[in-house]
């Protein structure tokens, strides 16, 4: 048995990697073809890493939350590359309302006033006065765990790793086909759309953070991420265009300045590197995956790359070897789609 995987961000090498270590009692092989160089250097390169179901169901839908939590275990057990040091959510003074309107809605979290808040990250003692604590959620580099899950399945055997490779019909028919091109993909997916994201790289030795912080803003929210010795991604932004490269000036001064904001120190640092890249999202936002034939779609990760693709990506192979359906994720109707995320919101509440 033969199933090849098309695309190797993080979507297919975490696809690749569940439907081999699935297959090895099956005799299955796994076969992944990219078009690029190397894995990982799409979306997944610029992503920001943060391991956050909790802190992203603010704002989300439970679906992200329930789908997201599986990747706290896959990133800390199984690809062992994230660190858990929590995540911080936190707000100026003119925004305290809204930050204590959040807390009663938010899960695993704790509220944070300045004296605990100083106690985790010293740097933001005199900046912020309250915060919301996500305790067990972790953060990682995205280049250093697609190197990571690469080594992992290139130590497997039944894998084959192909590079500057795309897919065509001359290549040997397979089994099944996991297309996961992301944006790529709109030539299949035709309610696939790009949500253009841009990140910058800032270094400073004058300030030191342990964990991811997020700034609670009504127009420019931001999250920066550490990333050691003295490097930290700046992100948030999500533009409705399919320009993959460009970042703009408008941009690149928005980051800096919501940097700034979160600690001074910020507007001396150097810029080592800035970036951008498409998203791929479908309507609602949310991720799917669509069978057409022997061709399974995973899609529609939108700005959870590394929160979503493992669960999605469990769900692959569970479907390939054993015929199990997930409606959360694979029905292509919205209504019966709304009705997965309502039980998953009702049994979300009864939980608290």
């Amino acid at each position: 048995m033969l199933i090849r995987v098309i695309g190797a961000g993080v979507a297919g090498l975490c696809a690749a990697f569940e439907i081999a270590r699935a297959g090895l009692a099956r005799s299955a092989a796994v076969e992944i073809v990219e078009a690029a160089a190397a894995p990982g250097l799409g979306c997944s390169f610029h992503a920001g890493g943060m391991i956050a179901p909790w802190c992203e169901a603010i704002e989300t839908e439970p679906l992200v939350a329930k789908l997201g939590e599986e990747a706290l275990a896959f990133w800390t057990q199984d690809i062992p590359v994230a660190t858990v040091a929590g995540t911080l959510l936190v707000a100026h003074e003119r925004d305290r309302g809204e930050l204590a309107d959040l807390a009663p809605r938010a899960a695993h979290c704790e509220r944070l006033g300045r004296e605990r808040l100083a106690a985790l990250e010293p740097a933001l003692a005199d900046r912020f006065s309250q915060a919301l604590y996500f305790a067990q959620e972790a953060h990682l580099s995205p280049r250093a765990a697609m190197r990571a899950l690469h080594e992992r399945l290139s130590a497997m055997e039944n894998v084959t790793l192909r590079f500057c490779a795309p897919a065509t019909a001359e290549a040997p028919r397979a089994d099944w086909t996991v297309d996961c091109r992301g944006f790529a993909a709109r030539d299949a997916l035709e309610d696939l759309r790009g949500v253009k994201g841009e990140m910058l790289m800032l270094r400073s030795e004058e300030i030191e953070l342990s964990r991811p912080v997020r700034l609670l803003h009504p127009r420019h929210p931001v999250y920066i991420v550490p990333r050691g010795s003295g490097l930290y991604m700046v992100g948030a932004t999500m533009i409705e265009n399919e320009e993959r490269s460009r970042v703009t000036a408008r941009s690149l001064v928005e980051l800096i300045n919501s940097a700034f904001a979160i600690h001074p120190a910020f507007a001396e640092a150097e810029i080592v590197e800035t970036g951008s890249d498409v998203r791929p999202a479908f309507p609602d936002n949310l991720p799917r995956i669509s069978q057409r034939g022997k061709i399974l779609y995973i899609n529609g990760l939108y700005r959870h790359g590394f929160l979503l693709a493992p669960a999605l990506a469990r769900r692959a192979a569970q479907f390939i070897f054993n015929g199990h359906i997930y409606p959360e994720v694979m029905h292509a109707d919205q209504g019966e789609r709304r009705v997965d995320r309502d039980r998953s919101a009702d049994a979300r509440e009864a939980a608290r």
